[in-house]
């Protein structure tokens, strides 16, 4: 049961927007931020600054904006090839619809206002092959996350911001060793609802450049459900169940810098995953004594702080058409000891571009397409129980982004 909980509140983390650098975080929530694989802070100037760095919006020009973002995501099955043969696997290929909607206000004595709403993580991964389906045959979240910001004009030159964030995420967890003469079995759903904070500042030295430092909150989320245990067939507990985990902050450092048609952003991001040390599962009531190793016991994880370096371009090729491109190299904050099917993660590189097109004074619409390309990964580790559990190699997992955004000025 630990297991179940340790997947399920991993997803949760991830509607933070600020989880695995290279895993199921999704910084792209928007076209541009899509297109420019998420170098998107210091060149923000739409309403989807609002949810980027909300700092920018005292730089906008003085008017109401409401955005509309609807990406799809496509994760290509993830193959898994075992020293034993009989344990190799592969993942089924899993699809999305993500929205979003962005909001900024227009200026009010050096104060302005936004909000956004989006889905900023969150996985489908399964497994049918029986001896993968032992840990992760199912293992689903849904997130929501909504984020009200204020910004504040000091001067021309710089502009401060924050916000609340408010964190919502449901998830169905499912592992089954019953074709491995495994005789156990675990379901779980659960929810939870958590509060965290961002803050941005950005400075403008001139109309050409932007330095901006953006900075997303550690947040305790404490994951609650009910779980279901089996045991050759007879469920022998039905109740409540929990885990607290941290959400290490995130801190983005970027700039922007723009020379006739062309503006170039550089991003650093880091995340503090090393806070991360232990896992503990609670339960409402005990559980058998024989499933209290693989389910109960804590769980050291040790995990690392994580990097991502991202570089986007935009052209402006007319005055109603932006064409924009973008690359990024991100970690993975998970050591091999403790890598497993729920979470199969590798460094990856990302591929993007798209565009950005003025349809009027009031109103555009946007197109980004993202490939993300994950390292094979070779592991050898054990179970809880002292077990072998993996003993081979991760390869072909990939993700592709295709995003659609209408903007809207009043």
């Amino acid at each position: 049961m630990k297991n179940v909980l340790l997947k399920l509140s991993l997803l949760s983390i991830s509607a933070s927007s600020i989880l695995l650098a290279s895993g199921w975080r999704l910084p792209e929530q928007s076209s541009s931020s899509v297109a420019l694989s998420g170098a998107f802070i210091s060149n923000s100037y739409d309403a989807s600054s609002s949810y980027y760095n909300p700092a920018n919006m005292s730089f906008s020009e003085s008017k109401n904006s409401l955005e509309f973002s609807l990406t799809y995501i496509k994760l290509s099955k993830v193959k898994y090839k075992d020293s034993n043969t009989s344990r190799n696997s592969k993942s089924l290929g899993e699809e999305f619809a993500v929205p979003s909607i962005f909001y900024s206000s227009k200026n009010y004595d050096g104060f302005r206002y936004g909000a956004s709403f989006t889905a900023p993580g969150g996985l489908s991964k399964r497994w049918n092959s029986p001896y993968s389906k032992k840990y992760a045959q199912e293992f689903t979240l849904k997130i929501l996350e909504f984020n009200p910001v204020v910004s504040y004009l000091v001067n021309e030159n710089f502009s401060i911001a924050g916000g609340l964030r408010i964190l919502y995420s449901e998830g169905i967890v499912k592992s089954d060793g019953s074709d491995v003469g495994s005789p156990a079995k675990r379901e779980m759903e659960g929810d939870t609802l958590e509060y965290g904070y961002n803050l941005a500042l950005a400075y403008k030295p001139n109309n050409n450049t932007n330095v901006s430092l953006t900075y997303r909150s550690n947040i305790d989320i404490k994951v609650e459900g009910n779980a279901k245990l089996y045991l050759s067939g007879t469920k022998v507990y039905d109740g409540g169940a929990s885990v607290e985990i941290p959400l290490p902050a995130v801190l983005s450092l970027s700039t922007a810098y723009t020379y006739n048609y062309i503006t170039v952003e550089l991003v650093y991001d880091r995340t503090y995953w090393s806070v991360y040390k232990e896992l503990d599962f609670e339960y409402k009531s005990s559980i058998p004594l024989v499933l209290k190793p693989s389910f109960d016991n804590p769980g050291s994880k040790n995990w690392k702080d994580t990097n991502a370096y991202r570089i986007g371009l935009t052209y402006n090729y007319s005055s109603n058409l932006d064409l924009m491109f973008g690359f990024a190299i991100d970690e993975n904050p998970v050591p091999s000891k403790y890598l497993g099917f729920e979470l199969p993660d590798s460094n990856a590189k990302l591929y993007s571009l798209g565009f950005n097109y003025k349809i009027d004074k009031k109103s555009a619409i946007g197109f980004g397409y993202l490939y993300d390309k994950k390292e094979k990964r070779t592991v050898s580790n054990v179970d809880e129980s002292g077990n072998t559990y993996i003993n081979g190699t991760f390869k072909d997992a990939s993700a592709h982004l295709l995003s659609i955004t209408y903007n809207l000025s009043f």
